[in-house]
């Protein structure tokens, strides 16, 4: 029999553990699966992806994917059809059937198998499932003893291909071992003496200053405002308190909320007297709400402002270690010269340099990706008591129902369900009610509610809304040809003044 997973690493890491130490604080085994199976992506997995043969299930709930409602506005979203909303706001489901109150954890539940006899679904790093695909994968394990035995070419060559598949000018890019690795070198380098950020939001960008001595000014954001970002607040803010740095993470980790490129223009326009403006993008190539949002354009020719990227999360490889920021050429060479020549290893070198190869897959994983937000979204929100917040990410917030602790609730999903869950107890400006659930696909979401509601309402009651006629399943877009050239991007529209409102 398998021994029971030791949750307490879960509590005592300042971050989410990886999904390699799971396996070890599991006995090193694997789950259900073949060994060293990884949770999506791998050929013979759940999650495929776009060449990885037949989706796991159809898409369940309505059409999803269209922008919505106000820019920047919180407020609820009908559900018939679902709208993947821009901004904040919550995700609204018709009311339920009263299901009694909330159950203590293990009362009126059957016990349930212990996780290591199912195969172990990661709802907690933020990873693309449908990207790269098994294709991909296949080459680099083809070329996994290459990789391993010679060097990388420096950073520099490694950079000119990025931007040569981007469409981006090499002299404003610096490339680092994950974006972590820029952070920590915009702060060094560029946060003399304050840093200010809205709250909750990435870690590092409140942990790292810290580190290094300066202030860091943290502006919350409030839930009753449903976490959006209110620009001009935000200003004043930082007007107030003399902040010589200004942090905004669009979309926002762990909330998904975003602001449009136009609020953003604004924003840089409004603090241009600051040392430095991050705009953190990590998560841009999810948003579908406007076709064009990311603002390094405007990092380009700008005196003080840098985009950051994260490759790993957009396509689901963290474990590589790339991202890159984009400056003026100036600011860009100032971060670039501190890197080591050789800061990115071999596998980020072969990824990059298939990249160009891959477009149109990775286009049409945006386009599933989308749709699995919006039904994973419907299918949360249908639960009693749970609020769902809106996101442009590749996550979803959640809040749990009143007397629910989240790390009980996390601990429970791994040891019981083979379920990992972000809880976000740890997170400044949040609490041990909100989980962030990645996106997943349809099938996958299932489980994850199935285990909720036994969880929190001690029952498996029957699918609480019935299948509407009028709400047809999301399909996945028919597949891509691998030759078929990206589609070209719209030029960057002139940036419009923000009116009053701008949360």
């Amino acid at each position: 029999m398998s021994q029971p997973l030791d949750t307490g690493v879960l509590r005592s890491t300042a971050h989410s553990p990886s999904w390699a130490m799971l396996n070890r604080i599991s006995g090193g085994g694997t789950s259900g699966g073949a060994a060293g199976a990884l949770p999506g992506g791998l050929p013979g997995a759940v999650n495929g992806g776009p060449q990885g043969g037949p989706q796991a299930g159809p898409q369940a709930g309505p059409q999803g994917g269209t922008p919505g409602g106000a820019a920047g506005g919180p407020g609820p979203v009908t559900p018939a059809p679902v709208r993947q909303a821009e901004g904040s706001g919550r995700v609204a489901a018709p009311v339920p059937p009263a299901l009694g109150p909330v159950a203590p954890y293990g009362n009126g539940a059957a016990p349930q198998p212990p996780a290591a006899t199912q195969q172990r679904l990661d709802f907690c790093i933020p990873c693309n499932p449908y990207f790269p695909t098994p294709h991909m994968f296949g080459r680099l394990r083809d070329s996994l003893e290459t990789i391993l035995k010679y060097y990388p070419s420096d950073a520099d060559t490694v950079t000119a291909e990025l931007c040569t598949v981007l469409g981006l000018n090499p002299q404003t890019v610096a490339m680092g071992n994950g974006s972590t690795e820029l952070i920590t070198w915009i702060d060094h380098l560029l946060v003399k003496e304050s840093l200010a950020v809205p709250i909750p939001t990435f870690g590092r960008w409140t942990d790292q200053p810290m580190e290094t001595g300066k202030r860091v000014d943290m502006f919350p954001l409030r839930e009753e405002q449903d976490f959006a970002l209110d620009l001009q607040e935000y200003v004043r803010f930082i007007r107030r308190r003399g902040s010589r740095v200004a942090v905004v993470c669009n979309p926002n980790n762990p909330d998904g909320g975003y602001l449009r490129r136009s609020q953003i223009v604004w924003l840089l326009d409004e603090l241009a007297d600051l040392d430095l403006v991050v705009i953190d993008e990590s998560f841009i190539d999810f948003v579908d709400a406007e076709r064009a949002p990311s603002v390094a354009d405007e990092a380009a020719i700008r005196p003080n402002v840098i985009v950051l990227k994260s490759l790993g999360k957009n396509f689901g490889l963290h474990g590589i270690r790339f991202g890159y920021c984009v400056a003026n050429p100036a600011l860009a060479a100032t971060v670039r010269n501190a890197l080591p020549k050789w800061n990115l290893n071999a596998f980020a070198e072969t990824v990059v340099f298939m990249l160009k190869e891959y477009g149109a897959e990775y286009q049409q994983s945006l386009t599933m990706l989308a749709a699995d937000r919006a039904n994973m979204a419907m299918a949360l929100a249908a639960l009693p008591e749970l609020v769902v917040f809106l996101s442009q990410g590749n996550f979803l917030l959640v809040k749990l129902p009143n007397g629910v602790d989240g790390a009980a609730l996390r601990d429970r999903l791994l040891t019981e369900y083979g379920l990992y869950v972000r809880e976000c107890g740890n997170k400044l400006g949040s609490s041990s009610r909100f989980l962030r659930l990645v996106v997943r696909p349809h099938a996958d979401v299932e489980r994850l509610v199935a285990a909720l509601r036994t969880c929190l309402y001690g029952t498996r009651p029957a699918p609480l809304h019935p299948p509407q006629p009028a709400q047809q399943p999301v399909q996945p877009p028919a597949p891509v040809p691998a030759a078929a050239p990206r589609p070209p991007q719209a030029p960057a529209v002139a940036a419009l003044p923000v009116p009053a409102a701008v949360s």
